[in-house]
C-alpha cells in the first residue's frame, strides 16, 4: 500500500508541475489552484508513504514519476521536442527508479 501512495504521489507532482507551467507564472486562477491542490496531494500522500518506507528509495521513486511523467506529458501534449536522446534518458529514469524500487526497501 505504501508503494502505491508513492506512485500516486509521483502522479501528482507530474500534475502540479504541468500546472505550474500552466499558471504561466501564478498569473492564471485555475492552473494555479490545480497546483496547490496536486502539490498537497502529491507531498500529502509522500508523507504518509515515508511512514512504512525508506526515504531513498520512495523519494527517489517519487521524483522519478514526476521527471519522467512531466517531459513525456510536456512531448506529447505541449509541444516540446521530441528526441532519441531525451527518449533514452527518460528511459534511464525509469529504469533507475525501477532498480531503486528493487533495492528496496526492509519494510
Amino acid at each position: 500500500m505504501a508503494w502505491l501512495l508513492v506512485v500516486v504521489a509521483g502522479l501528482f507532482e507530474t500534475g502540479f508541475a504541468v500546472c505550474l507551467k500552466l499558471s504561466h507564472g501564478f498569473t492564471r486562477l485555475w492552473p494555479t489552484v490545480a497546483f496547490a491542490l496536486f502539490a498537497l496531494g502529491s507531498f500529502g500522500l509522500l508523507t504518509l508513504s515515508l511512514k512504512k518506507l525508506d526515504v531513498g528509495p520512495a523519494y527517489a521513486v517519487w521524483t522519478g514519476i514526476g521527471a519522467a511523467g512531466t517531459a513525456i506529458y510536456g512531448m506529447a501534449f505541449l509541444g516540446d521536442v521530441v528526441s532519441a536522446l531525451k527518449l533514452a534518458s527518460i528511459s534511464l529514469v525509469i529504469l533507475g527508479v525501477i532498480g531503486l524500487q528493487i533495492s528496496g526497501s526492509s519494510h
